[in-house]
């Protein structure tokens, strides 16, 4: 093993399958409302409130994310949805200009978190949305499904769109810094694979993708898909558009890790530790660290928990899981 790192070098060390002193430590998705306040009930103190000053509370490695939406000027990262209100292209002309916010505040407030970023103090990462998510946001699920067909020149400008608002965001983050990595927000996978198929990827998708992320690129960021459901069958799509991680991997879905290892060895992954064992104790909670412990072992992989932190799981349940998270990435 390495000697000590700070956060940064750790997690490139790992996400570059080289040698780090130990697994960075982190939620990725954090906790749901409900779950925090559960946990105010149960000894949490009060005033921590932010779930990023929750996090440091827990003794996490520090990170921080900035979701820039393209429906509000969020610093945080939520997801605000404007679900089902376009459903052609005079529909998104007339919404157009309340979508894709400045976020110059949310740009301007990562300036102290890039500077403990370059101190190796803390990771940055910032979340994009995708060619797939977007529309779907925009028109809802049914509706997107039939504009693949009937309206692609309405999809093809969502997507241009998008494009640009990305780009822009990206070179105005650059002016100040650069994150260690970047999320796409992409939820594309039921639990039964993917919701489109290759050729509909391809023509609509692909070529906002290979822009934006030779830009990433040339920010040297990381570029992880954070994509719900069974994405076994989608990861070598993303494999061939760019992308070079994917989260969460949700056990309930029915995703096997070490079989993604064998297949995709250069894969970059986050998650995998299915939440619903950690309300059953630390018997079940050990048993699924065992059964992650073999993928640790490969390197270019971050334990944790496969989405929120459900409110079914006490205060007293998620400490024994961060003792045993430090136990098994030390």
């Amino acid at each position: 093993m390495s000697g000590d790192m700070n956060h940064v070098e750790r997690f490139r060390a790992l996400m570059a399958f080289q040698d780090v002193d130990r697994i960075p430590r982190w939620e990725w998705a954090m906790w749901w409302d409900k779950t925090i306040a559960r946990w105010h009930g149960e000894g949490l103190p009060a005033e921590l409130t932010d779930i990023f000053d929750i996090h440091e509370y827990f003794g996490l490695d520090p990170y921080k994310q900035y979701w820039f939406s393209t429906t509000e000027a969020t610093i945080e990262a939520e997801q605000h949805h404007v679900e089902g209100i376009v459903s052609n292209m005079d529909d998104y002309l007339a919404h157009r200009p309340h979508l894709f916010p400045d976020h110059g505040d949310a740009i301007r407030g990562m300036e102290p978190w890039l500077e403990r970023q370059d101190k190796g103090e803390a990771v940055i990462w910032i979340t994009l949305e995708g060619y797939f998510w977007f529309p779907r946001t925009l028109m809802g699920f049914t509706k997107l499904m039939l504009a693949f067909y009937d309206q692609p020149e309405l999809l093809h400008k969502i997507n241009q769109d998008l494009l640009a608002f990305n780009l822009d965001i990206l070179d105005r983050i650059e002016r100040i810094g650069r994150p260690t990595f970047m999320t796409v927000a992409e939820d594309m996978s039921y639990n039964n694979g993917p919701m489109i198929g290759r050729e509909l990827m391809t023509e609509f998708m692909s070529p906002y993708y290979e822009k934006m992320l030779s830009r990433a690129k040339e920010m040297e960021m990381l570029t992880i898909a954070d994509t719900d459901g069974d994405v076994t069958l989608l990861v070598p799509w993303l494999l061939d558009n760019g992308i070079e991680g994917v989260l969460p991997l949700e056990r309930q879905a029915g995703v096997d890790g070490m079989s993604m290892r064998d297949k995709f060895p250069d894969l970059a992954m986050v998650g995998h530790y299915d939440k619903m064992v950690m309300k059953r104790g630390e018997d079940a909670m050990r048993a699924e660290f065992e059964r992650l412990a073999p993928l640790m072992k490969t390197g270019g992989f971050i334990p944790s928990v496969d989405h929120q932190t459900p409110p079914g799981v006490s205060l007293e349940n998620y400490r024994i899981y961060l003792r045993l998270l430090n136990e098994y990435t030390s």
